[in-house]
């Protein structure tokens, strides 16, 4: 990988007033870290450890995902599929003869004009795992429930990764990590006002979609990031030439230079370590049975939770 001066996205939260960006900038980050996640399922990986730690920023400004530790391998089926586009405000006409209306010519059916348009969609939908693997506050409801999960992981931690750049914190971080847990298996979303920004509607919509806590109804489990590249809150993105697009943030130009210059060394290190605490990721390989081990503990409720369920309905039986 190359070196990335820019340190990771989450400094930079750390730096801006209230941790959060401003609509556009947070559409312009998510949008490559959307295409990043594409290549992966077209490769069939889940990636399963999405967050601003992970997302880091090269010295032109433009990111790149890191840490793939919790990747999980699986495999895919590429497919181009058909699907039918409405065309809005452009109504279908019938010309109708002089014996069947008193003015003949044509009249409006009602009908909107649609045309057949094809995608390429490569996403691991088989893939599947019961592992206690990620971070707390972007762990979806079906890790945390313990019942297996697949591909519709990555688009909920989408959906947090999104919020937290716009709101500045996640959407079910508790006092405490099994708080955090209980929050993400049954809290409703909120969404704090946002002044000023006039997608906030379309974001608000998007996140919704995407924070979909059946994984069979979350926006990309099926149709992956196709799917999500065509909602309104994209509209206007040139996903081709995303990378000759300005990005909000540019690091200092010497940035670069300086990080092989022993006496610039001190200067560059200021600018990684803005981000204050880093969130850590549990199931790494490195120290596996013992995250694991505090990750069991952690969920205990949940699986005591289910085990008394199992029991009354047993009962009922």
């Amino acid at each position: 990988m190359d070196y990335c001066s820019g340190g990771d996205l989450h400094a930079v939260l750390r730096r801006r007033p209230g941790g959060r960006l401003p609509v556009a900038a947070a559409r312009f980050y998510a949008a490559e870290v959307l295409l990043a996640l594409e290549y992966l399922h077209a490769l069939g990986f889940v990636y399963r450890d999405l967050k601003p730690e992970n997302v880091l920023l090269r010295g032109d400004g433009h990111v790149v995902l890191s840490d793939f530790d919790l990747a999980l391998p699986a495999s895919v089926e590429p497919a181009v599929r058909r699907r039918q586009v409405r065309k809005l405000g452009h109504r279908k006409k019938r010309i109708m003869p002089s014996c069947f209306s008193a003015n003949g010519g044509s009249i409006d059916d009602g009908e909107v004009d649609a045309k057949e348009q094809f995608e390429f969609v490569a996403e691991p939908t088989a893939a599947n795992s019961k592992d206690c693997v990620g971070t707390h506050e972007y762990l979806a409801p079906e890790l945390v429930s313990g019942t297996g999960h697949g591909n519709g992981v990555d688009w909920w931690a989408f959906g947090v990764f999104l919020y937290e750049l716009v709101y500045g914190r996640t959407p079910f971080k508790g006092h405490a990590k099994d708080t955090t847990l209980k929050n993400i298996l049954s809290k409703q979303v909120t969404y704090p006002q946002l002044d000023g920004e006039a997608d906030a509607a379309q974001l608000r919509d998007l996140i919704g979609r995407l924070l979909e806590r059946d994984p069979r109804r979350r926006m990309g489990s099926a149709r992956g990031a196709a799917e999500i590249k065509r909602h309104p809150f994209f509209a206007g993105v040139d996903w081709a030439l995303i990378r000759c697009v300005a990005p909000p943030v540019v690091p200092d130009k010497d940035a670069a230079a300086a990080a092989g210059a022993g006496d610039k060394k001190a200067k560059l290190g200021s600018w990684n370590s803005l981000g204050g605490k880093k969130r850590s990721s549990f199931g790494r390989k490195s120290n596996y049975e013992e995250r694991q081990g505090v990750f069991r503990k952690l969920m205990s409720w949940s699986q005591e939770s289910r085990s008394k369920k199992a029991k009354t309905n047993k009962v009922k039986l």
